[in-house]
């Protein structure tokens, strides 16, 4: 119910957006309003969640490590387990960010006939996640060469890398396949898997049928007979990069239900889970040093705090511990 309601929601902005279009008003709303719009509260929405976070104290130092801290000199240390310093913390962040390094780790454990409880890998989840969002970016970059011109040489040679097994015309990129083969598998093994089905929440379905519509819709335009023309998006792409608006009149339905696709996703990008792309720089169990023995890690939380000595204490409570015959230290040290 939780992935039906998610494709339902979506199917529902692509036909208001079908719908919509068909009139000036609607092109206008979905050309240029909803657009910047999106842009704007994704850049205030993403600038905000990482001010927040790095604006949060960590009381505590809690950097996760899984190898040999730096102590003695004749122990080695596992600068990338443990980093002791900036550059071991950079490496091990550039591997999380570019490879996945803990995903490549993850174990999943299934429940046997006996019973018995089996650890195993998890390296499909890991080679579709690596997938999915390397493709995303490479079809991200791709489209800068609607919003800038002339267009850079490193785009032009990205696209022929892309492109580099050709099957017919027009060329056929890598990554249009491979993005929306890493949607299907990430989908199919949230609905077959009993346990991950179970914590899933519609929040999770959303974003994957919003992309692969997106992504459906980009192959559509360009693999099929809908296609549309090139100049006009550029055209409407340059207007609003520079708030110069322009709606050019051949773009059809499709394209505009691509254009939605990718506004109702920045959107929703700073408020869901997927604003883990800019959290992961600013989680404290990979950015700090596991240097512990080294520097004294002090606690932002720890306000200066009115303290209350022993000997203004025995001044307050003298007389009564008098009457207790309890002994007093200004009264030893004076006989």
């Amino acid at each position: 119910m939780k992935a039906l309601f998610s494709l339902v929601v979506v199917a529902v902005v692509v036909l208001l957006t079908v719908l919509a279009v068909s009139t000036s008003g609607g092109r206008t709303f979905f050309g240029t309003i909803l657009p910047f719009a999106a842009i704007a509260i994704f850049l205030v929405g993403m600038i905000y969640r990482v001010v927040y976070w790095a604006r949060s104290p960590v009381p505590f130092k809690i950097t996760t490590t899984c190898g040999q801290q730096q102590s003695l000199s004749w122990i080695k240390n596992n600068n990338l387990e443990a980093p002791r310093n900036f550059l071991g913390v950079l490496g091990r962040m550039a591997l999380e960010v570019f490879f996945f390094r803990s995903l490549f780790r993850n174990t999943k454990a299934e429940l046997k006939s006996g019973p018995r409880l089996v650890y195993g890998d998890a390296r499909w989840l890991w080679l579709a996640g690596l997938a999915f969002h390397w493709s995303f970016l490479v079809v991200f970059i791709r489209h800068f060469k609607f919003f800038v011109e002339p267009v850079p040489g490193w785009i032009s040679i990205m696209q022929e890398l892309d492109g580099f097994f050709q099957i017919g015309l027009p060329i056929f990129y890598i990554t249009d396949g491979i993005l929306l083969a890493a949607i299907t598998f990430l989908f199919l093994r949230r609905v077959f898997n009993p346990q991950l089905r179970y914590l899933s929440l519609a929040g999770d379905y959303f974003p994957l049928f919003l992309i692969g519509a997106l992504a459906i819709s980009g192959v559509i335009m360009r693999y099929t007979t809908l296609r549309v023309d090139i100049t006009d998006v550029k055209l409407l792409a340059t207007g609003i990069v520079t708030l110069n608006p322009v709606v050019p009149e051949s773009l059809g339905a499709v394209f505009f239900v691509h254009l939605t696709m990718l506004s109702v996703l920045l959107l929703y990008f700073p408020f869901s889970k997927l604003v883990h792309m800019a959290g992961v720089f600013m989680s404290p169990t990979r950015n700090m040093a596991n240097d512990n023995r080294v520097r004294r890690h002090v606690n932002p939380w720890n306000h200066p705090v009115k303290t209350h000595s022993y000997e203004e204490w025995e001044d307050e409570f003298r007389d009564v511990m008098k009457a207790a015959d309890m002994p007093l230290e200004k009264d030893v040290e004076s006989k």
